[in-house]
């Protein structure tokens, strides 16, 4: 069996029932098999959906060097690790905790100290020149590590290190 590779050359060309035979064939599996990961059957129907929605919008995309079901599990598999790191970025909360978790927030006064503290290290970072601002840009505003850093700026770590020291010292000056 060619496990859906006709079927969808069949709707490349035209045939949209043999969509509906793909669809037909492999939602439920996929479903079952992207629901192992992420635990919720119906954000698993969801993302099952997503991959076919995909499959019709990248026509092309789908080469024949594996079977079809091969592909459609890899692109599930794909979405649905999308979706748990999604989800553990954002916690989930209870309506009936809304209410309180909005009164825990800052205040307007502490809400306009952290703006001008902001507001203070921008312009004291624009004081700095371009090299230094862009380390300090780079590893403490994108997360890059030193090495990182210092392809971007093609610069070694050792050299790095060095400007992000001066440019710390630099702003201490100014702050």
């Amino acid at each position: 069996m060619d496990h859906g590779a006709s079927s969808y050359r069949r709707y490349l060309c035209g045939d949209e029932d043999a969509l509906a035979e793909i669809v037909k064939e492999y939602f439920d599996h996929l479903v079952f098999f992207i629901q192992r990961y992420v635990g919720d059957f119906a954000a698993a129907e969801d993302i099952a959906m997503d991959v076919f929605a995909w499959l019709i919008v990248h026509k092309t995309r789908y080469n024949f060097s594996v079977s079809l079901k091969t592909y459609l599990f890899m692109l599930g598999r794909s979405r649905a690790l999308d979706y748990i790191k999604r989800r553990n970025r954002l916690q989930a909360v209870e309506l009936s905790e809304v209410a309180t978790l909005a009164d825990d927030g800052p205040s307007l006064e502490e809400t306009l100290l952290e703006d001008e503290r902001k507001r203070t290290v921008h312009q004291a970072l624009e004081s700095l020149n371009e090299e230094m601002r862009l380390v300090i840009h780079l590893t403490y505003f994108e997360d890059l590590s030193a090495e990182e850093a210092g392809k971007v700026l093609k610069k070694n770590r050792k050299q790095v290190y060095n400007l992000l020291y001066r440019a710390k010292n630099a702003l201490r000056t100014i702050l």
